[in-house]
């Protein structure tokens, strides 16, 4: 019996004549028409170098989909460059395009009747807005990342887009001139793709090959080298062989075990605490309570092998050359720190797919037996000032404990100010509050202000907290996603100048608190003051009324979306 496919749904019968029409207009012949239809999603444009690349690769991959017998069809989604939105008030939309990409994918697969979605991304938000988007659909899905850019040169070394905001922070101090910065801001950037070091978009990538929805080896290629029009191609035959076939549909493939795994990938590599926002909501889409308190279990117990930018040496062209994320989960597997029987987009096994992996090399990546730390990159700390927990990127720091006086601001901006013109102290705590995803609204990411500290020299002399969340760029005791947030009523709402805040990233303790009394914390609860709502209006509004918390994955659904049958 031949397989009917959904799409059947929008051509066959005579009152889908017209529907036909549209189809032949696209340039389809009956056959073509009578072919599963492929939405082939990808975030490229000209809003940043990450995603310049993108449909350049859709189109390999629509060759990949045409010749395994399937018809696709080219789905571009908005997209949010994180870079053009730093430091700004266009960073409240960063979070934000997360859910518009997802509910893009969701109205173009379900409105269109697609058999089957190829999703490729290349910046923060969009490479899990686009897996978010696969799992709510439910049909046979690949995901790839477009590759990151290559490091550029600055004074016979390499350098990246991280060190350009530090730059900024050693200027301001005095011990950079403005032509230094002239020159790093022309080196550091020097071809189209994600940002070079194992920041978000890069951690992601690794993420979902560890998930089992793209095929292992891919997130590591550089976006500018050749190999990725192939790699392209065989990934669109690979999908319509689980389309045309039984092969298993992302809830399958994302399952509590592939969480896990993709959690201690991120550990193994030192990776954006972002994976600990973004894991959350694609459990999700599956209907699984998957929360930062299960993210922080596998962070625990999972080590970090990996030597990676920015708490290590090396950036993702390194990996590549030795390997890939393959190393890195042939390594873990091997140690008993993955879950091997996990089913890929390709039927096979995660352990079956890893058989042709590299070894660790020694240095890029090390062995689990010579790690660099025995538990992850990336910690959760909770206690009186962070019930819900607040993450912590561990990896490459220097000291974990910090004790000293709140130092406390309302925004972004405010914060920003101050540290430009060097208005805190060493040993302070500076608190940026009403960021978190729904006082934000949209859980603006703080790198503009933790490169300036570090470009000061201060880095390693104070501490940052706030509900917001951090670029996976950021370094230093910078800890973000504290829950509740502030327009929760959450501790940090009632954070004083001069309160003392105790932070101690140990393994042994993983605690950050305010030396109050809880008599104290109450009375100030008691006399805050209830949030007058501003009205935003736009997508920000809406995003503001169905946002939930950070560590639940500031989702904006109910989650597991079920597709019923048409008749």
């Amino acid at each position: 019996m031949t397989k009917r496919f959904r799409s059947a749904n929008i051509h066959e019968g005579m009152l889908r004549a017209p529907t036909r029409a549209f189809l032949q207009a696209l340039g389809q012949d009956d056959d073509e028409i009578a072919r599963p239809h492929i939405g082939v999603f990808h975030t490229g444009g000209e809003m940043s170098p990450c995603n310049m690349l993108l449909r350049d690769q859709a189109l390999h991959a629509k060759t990949g989909i045409y010749a395994a017998g399937g018809m696709p069809h080219e789905c571009p989604v908005a997209s949010v460059s994180d870079g053009l939105s730093i430091a700004h008030s266009g960073m409240r939309f960063s979070l934000v395009s997360r859910e518009i990409i997802a509910d893009s994918v969701e109205a173009s697969t379900r409105g269109h009747q697609w058999d089957g979605i190829f999703a490729i991304g290349g910046c923060d938000k969009n490479l899990p807005g686009l897996m978010m988007g696969i799992v709510r659909c439910n049909v046979p899905g690949v995901f790839v990342h477009g590759g990151a850019a290559l490091p550029g040169h600055f004074r016979g070394r390499d350098t990246n887009i991280g060190e350009t905001y530090e730059m900024i922070g050693k200027v301001l101090a005095h011990e950079a001139t403005a032509d230094d910065l002239h020159e790093i801001t022309h080196s550091c950037l020097p071809t189209a793709g994600s940002c070079a070091g194992q920041f978000t978009a890069n951690t992601m990538g690794m993420v979902s090959e560890a998930l089992g929805l793209a095929p292992i080896g891919s997130s590591m290629i550089p976006a500018v080298y050749s190999e990725r029009a192939p790699l392209m191609r065989r990934a669109g035959v690979a999908l319509m062989r689980a389309v045309m076939g039984d092969g298993p549909l992302p809830r399958d493939i994302v399952t509590r075990a592939s969480l896990e795994n993709a959690c201690a990938v991120v550990s193994a590599t030192g990776g954006s605490t972002n994976a600990a926002l973004h894991l959350p909501a694609i459990a999700h889409e599956a209907g699984i309570r998957f929360h930062l308190d299960d993210v922080a279990a596998v962070f625990a117990r999972t080590p970090l092998i990996a030597d990676l930018q920015p708490g290590g040496r090396f950036l993702a062209r390194d990996l590549y050359h030795v390997g890939g994320a393959g190393v890195v989960m042939r390594a873990l597997l091997e140690a008993g720190a993955l879950h091997g029987d996990c089913l890929t987009f390709t039927g096979r096994t995660l352990a079956q797919e890893l058989e042709g992996a590299a070894l660790p090399d020694g240095e890029v990546v090390r062995t689990v037996a010579n790690a660099r730390s025995t538990d992850g990159g990336v910690t959760m700390l909770t206690g009186n000032l962070c019930p819900d927990g607040a993450l912590l990127k561990t990896a490459g720091l220097v000291t974990l404990v910090h004790r000293g006086p709140a130092r406390v601001f309302e925004s972004e901006e405010q914060a920003q100010a101050a540290v430009r013109d060097q208005r805190y102290e060493r040993g302070d705590v500076i608190v940026i509050r009403n960021e978190g995803p729904r006082g934000g609204p949209g859980m603006r990411e703080m790198l503009g202000i933790t490169a300036l500290i570090y470009g000061q020299g201060m880095g390693a002399d104070v501490a940052l907290l706030t509900d917001g969340r951090f670029s996976g760029a950021t370094r230093g005791l910078c800890i973000g996603h504290a829950g509740p947030e502030a327009a929760d009523r959450g501790p940090i709402a009632l954070l004083r100048d001069g309160d003392i805040i105790a932070i101690d990233a140990r393994p042994e303790a993983r605690r950050i608190t305010v030396e109050l009394s809880d008599e104290e914390l109450a009375a100030r609860l008691a006399a805050l003051p209830e949030t007058v709502p501003v009205r935003l209006g736009g997508v920000l509004e809406k995003y503001t009324r169905l946002v939930g918390p950070a560590h639940q994955g500031a989702v904006t659904h109910s989650g597991a979306v079920e597709w019923p049958a048409d008749h």
